[in-house]
């Protein structure tokens, strides 16, 4: 692998203003009613900061293109595909809306591995937010960059199975059909391009997924929304997810939760039972 020692420490700075039109079209997105306060619900970080790259300066997947530049945040990894396979998050303050958000993203580690997918470098961004000048969520968010795929190479993931899921052992279940309206509304909140989420050809093609792929970040969301319906808007203190198996638009997702010690287990599961993410929460 090149040495990327070089990206380790690197910084980028990014400036938003959280504005009552954002605040609706987060809240229309998920088919919410506006917050009786200021305070947005936990999650619409994720539609703050978002990348700022001209078109002509992305790459084939739809992504910012990587360079040496010093300009390029990002590393110039060569293996194609990119997932965000995960994040951990720490909520210190609810973002209100009006904020100023500021964000300073760090390139924390680069990792290259070898495993059942062939090569994949594992890439470490630190995020801190602050809303009018206090730290509201610091986040790491975890990337993984895989090789190309051959055309030949069987679609992911496997068609569904005939068992079908069951969430008698969860405290509470939310099923729902995150269909292609609500991935591109996602998209547009986030400003993300990834041609996954909206261009079926090249997903299909290219990336060999079956459909159109719910963002990972999407499902963290709608996690975190059940999480309040249980507990209460905002009181979420810390939360980690990751990603197992794609979401596929269109077709059943199952989101639950259940108490185990002091934290909460959360999950989001195919119509099969296939499991797509894992993640935790712990109560402020």
């Amino acid at each position: 692998m090149k040495d990327f020692a070089d990206w380790i420490g690197r910084e980028q700075r990014s400036a938003d203003r959280l504005d009552p039109a954002l605040a609706a079209r987060w809240c229309a997105t998920f088919d919410r009613d506006a917050p009786l306060d200021e305070a947005m619900p936990q999650g619409i970080h994720f539609c703050l900061c978002t990348p700022e790259a001209r078109t002509a300066q992305l790459g084939e997947d739809g992504h910012p293109a990587r360079d040496d530049s010093a300009a390029s945040f990002l590393p110039p990894i060569s293996l194609p595909r990119r997932m965000w396979a995960g994040s951990a998050i720490r909520f210190h303050a609810p973002l209100t809306i009006g904020a100023t958000v500021e964000r300073v993203s760090r390139i924390a580690s680069i990792t290259d591995k070898s495993g059942s997918r062939g090569r994949m470098v594992f890439v470490e961004v630190e995020h801190e937010t602050a809303a009018d000048g206090a730290l509201a969520v610091s986040e790491t968010q975890t990337l993984v960059y895989l090789e190309a795929l051959d055309p030949s190479v069987p679609l992911s993931p496997p068609e569904p199975g005939p068992d079908s899921f069951d969430p008698g052992d969860w405290d509470a279940h939310r099923a729902m059909r995150p269909d292609p309206r609500l991935l591109f509304r996602y998209s547009a909140l986030t400003f993300n391009t990834h041609r996954i989420h909206y261009d079926a050809p090249y997903a299909h093609d290219v990336e060999r997924y079956r459909d159109l792929v719910v963002h990972g970040p999407l499902t963290a969301s709608l996690m975190l929304q059940l999480a309040a319906e249980r507990r209460g808007e905002n009181r979420v203190g810390s939360f980690r997810f990751r990603g197992l198996s794609p979401a596929i638009a269109g077709e059943p997702l199952h989101l639950t939760l259940r108490q185990k010690d002091d934290a909460l287990e959360l999950a989001a599961f195919a119509q099969d039972g296939r499991q797509i993410t894992q993640a935790s929460a712990e109560i402020a």
